[in-house]
């Protein structure tokens, strides 16, 4: 220890010395580091979890805490992973992986899909008459009613979800062996839920097929920093806004009409996912599309019937609350599969399919929710190295993996509320020419 309690650094100055010391002036003012605090051994460390590199320089502390800035928010969080996403091509090839995986984990069964789905309308239809026998009739006093009405739209949402996730199973072709079936069964469940079966499907295919690339990945591609311009903000209160806004519109309109997490190429083309025409999809796919726009019509169509048969309030109450709940799960869970300090992005010299495919993460969001979601989320990294296994078999299949591609999977355990405000606020953009890019935030 110092005078007066001052614990001191390895060079045997104190640490006031040394924050001191790690101030430069930039233009007219003294800049302090955030990660001042860390030793150079640390500094040394997390230059190379990132690919930052300095070159020769007379100050290389100062330097480094210079690199290491635009992360530091990142890097200093205290519920992130230890490691981020290693830099270095994998050793292993997709065949290796396959191999380290039980073979009955790739084996659909129509039955038993089937019977998950059954469980899931059971549970929809149980809540409903819960809600619209005791909520609905008034039978309790006005403060119970506060109470209970978010807790039904919550519970009702997360079945919706359950059920969307069972439309997204077909759509990779992992609810059963039967393509036929599949596109039929998830035709019903998404128009069900105001979703365009086919353009959704073709798009996500899309995702998985460009998944951690810096200019062709489909949903929540990277801003560059050429693009930003001046908009990169650190207020608490417009990250806050924005959020909200991601939360409630990202999913209908924000991205299904006006496709705003997409790529770069598709600006000022039509990128909507209810034209047949759109940016997105070839000549062959056109008349899936319009099957689409129909199914999703007459969804609308039914929709409307109920509101004018049994009025707006009660349709609201118990159909389209609940499927805003759906729709924020839905950009919650995507966003935070591809989002946060230590996933980087490749470019086309760096990027390779299995590459991609390893850049997501699992992460929990409790056991309940967890198999209301059918695991979609903690064990995404499986469905993207295998989208076909079903959901059934991805946790076990997720330990084998885990063993086959060692520190290569990502697995996070931050809070979901904390990690959704760390990526927000934290990962505002790449920069154009990183080969590896990882999040920056100033």
């Amino acid at each position: 220890m110092g005078r007066g309690g001052e614990s001191k650094t390895k060079s045997g100055v104190s640490r006031r010395q040394q924050i001191a010391t790690d101030q430069i002036n930039t233009d007219g003012g003294g800049q302090i580091y955030q990660l001042a605090d860390l030793d150079d051994q640390e500094l040394q460390r997390w230059m190379k979890e990132y690919g930052v590199s300095i070159g020769k320089t007379k100050d290389s502390r100062v330097a480094m805490l210079a690199a290491l800035e635009p992360y530091a928010t990142g890097i200093l969080d205290p519920y992130r992973p230890a490691h981020n996403l290693p830099l270095e091509k994998p050793s292993f090839t997709l065949s290796d992986i396959r191999n380290a995986i039980p073979k009955h984990c790739f084996e659909r069964s129509l039955l038993t899909s089937l019977t998950h789905l059954a469980s899931d309308l059971a549970l929809v239809a149980t809540t409903f008459y819960v809600g619209y026998t005791y909520l609905s009739g008034n039978n309790f006093p006005l403060w119970v009613n506060v109470l209970l009405w978010p807790s039904y739209w919550y519970l009702q949402g997360a079945f919706f979800t359950g059920i969307w996730v069972l439309a997204h199973e077909c759509g990779h072709q992992g609810f059963s062996p039967y393509e036929t079936v599949n596109n039929f069964i998830g035709t019903i469940l998404h128009s069900l839920l105001l979703v365009p079966y086919h353009s959704w499907r073709i798009t996500h295919g899309k995702h998985h097929s460009n998944t951690g690339s810096s200019t062709n990945d489909e949903v929540f591609c990277p801003s560059m920093r050429s693009q930003m311009g001046e908009a990169i903000t650190d207020s608490p209160l417009a990250n806050a806004f924005y959020i909200v806004v991601m939360l409630t519109i990202g999913w209908m309109p924000g991205y299904l009409v006006l496709n705003v997490t997409g790529p770069a190429k598709y600006k000022g083309k039509n990128a909507n996912h209810f034209s047949p025409s759109a940016v997105m999809f070839t000549k062959d796919q056109y008349w899936q599309i319009v099957q689409s726009d129909i199914a999703f019509f007459m969804a609308l169509a039914l929709l409307g019937f109920g509101i004018y048969t049994y009025g707006f309030t009660l349709v609201a109450a118990h159909y389209l609350v609940p499927y805003m709940i759906t729709n924020y799960h839905l950009v919650l869970i995507t966003f935070l599969q591809h989002t946060d300090v230590y996933m980087p992005h490749f470019d086309d010299s760096e990027w390779s399919w299995l590459r991609g495919a390893l850049c997501t993460v699992d992460r929990s969001f409790g056991p309940f929710l967890d198999h209301c979601f059918h695991h979609i989320s903690d064990t995404h990294v499986c469905h993207h190295v295998f989208s076909k296994i079903p959901f059934y078999h991805a946790e076990e299949a997720t330990e084998a993996i885990k063993k086959a591609v060692g520190d290569y999977y990502l697995h996070d355990e931050t809070p979901i509320a904390h990690a959704l405000w760390r990526a927000f606020s934290t990962c505002k953009y790449i920069e154009d020419d990183d080969g590896i890019a990882f999040y920056k935030n100033k």
